[in-house]
């Protein structure tokens, strides 16, 4: 993944709004601007590029893109753009539809058709996570996709949830990653969104069997992250959950990095890691801490802890504390 940081206070004040309107053209499409803000308008975007698609964090002042006729005979990507608010409502228009979504709420639009999209209303800066991605990508060929567009799509559940939950987390925090690692997250983007707009459109059979098994995989990992707590987290249960059988779930999890064991145990470690390493739980007990992620048994979790991390939970504890508390000191 390659990524780059574009700001409006990096240039004159008189050519803030100019800069901003020829980044969003080569982000996303060619539009037209118009803002109270224009003569001092102020931007920030992270371009996340994953050679297949583009994912950008940003925030601005009050603005109204408009995709006209004339622009998309002069320039078309034939994309598909979704934008996930943050913080702030965008109102979109398109196809003779008018759509408004916020927070937990994704807003779907074609680059190929005529939109206007208003974002900040209100007057507040507005700020979200922007996704384009070509719709040449998508295994989609049912003629009911078209409908999609505009769309709002609640995203506090399923697999909206999931995706959204991707996006904020890709967005979050990008340290981890390298450019190679770019086509692999567009991959998961991909079958996501596939999954997404199948789910929607009532088309399964559209996705292919390989975008199935990715989705499956990633429905399940997130799964197993919000049931840690849960000392009957077992294969079993997993499967169940999913209406498949436990040999399936194996198979699906033997080109991952863990087994689906050790996918949830060293998740409940990494939890229990992170709560032992807070001030603020030092005076949680370490049992207490280890049965909050699903360990039932004090001595085995103690076992596991240092077999992972080479000294005991209170030990670490008392380390990270102690290296928590130095500045302080000084």
């Amino acid at each position: 993944m390659i990524e780059k940081v574009f700001r409006t206070t990096d240039v004159p004040t008189s050519d803030r709004f100019d800069f901003w309107r020829e980044l969003i053209s080569r982000t996303h499409a060619p539009v037209e601007l118009a803002s109270v803000h224009r003569h001092d308008f102020r931007a920030q975007q992270r371009l996340l590029d994953l050679g297949d698609a583009l994912i950008w964090p940003t925030t601005f002042h009050p603005v109204r893109f408009i995709r006209t006729p004339k622009l998309i005979r002069q320039s078309d990507p034939e994309g598909i753009h979704v934008s996930l608010p943050l913080h702030g409502t965008l109102g979109a228009s398109q196809n003779n539809q008018e759509i408004a979504a916020g927070p937990f709420a994704l807003c779907v639009i074609d680059t190929s058709r005529p939109f206007t999209v208003t974002a900040g209303e209100d007057g507040r800066t507005h700020t979200g996570i922007g996704l384009e991605i070509p719709k040449a990508l998508l295994p989609l060929t049912s003629n009911r996709v078209d409908l999609l567009f505009p769309s709002r799509i609640p995203a506090q559940q399923g697999i909206a949830a999931l995706f959204a939950q991707f996006l904020r987390q890709l967005s979050s925090d990008t340290t981890s990653y390298t450019p190679a690692d770019g086509p692999r997250i567009a991959t998961v983007v991909v079958d996501l969104l596939s999954s997404l707009f199948a789910h929607i459109a009532d088309d399964d059979r559209s996705l292919t069997p390989e975008s199935r098994r990715r989705t499956l995989t990633l429905r399940i990992r997130a799964f197993i992250r919000q049931h840690l707590h849960d000392p009957l987290l077992t294969p079993p249960v997993i499967a169940a959950a999913h209406h498949i059988s436990v040999s399936y779930l194996h198979r699906l999890f033997q080109d991952e990095e863990d087994t689906v064991a050790a996918f949830v145990r060293r998740q409940r470690l990494e939890r229990a890691r992170h709560d032992l390493s807070d001030p603020a739980q030092r005076t949680i007990p370490v049992h207490e801490v280890a049965a909050r992620w699903g360990f039932t048994h004090q001595a085995a979790f103690s076992r596991t802890f240092r077999s992972v991390y080479g000294v005991s939970p209170r030990g670490y504890r008392q380390a990270a504390l102690a290296d928590a508390s130095g500045p302080a000191l000084q």
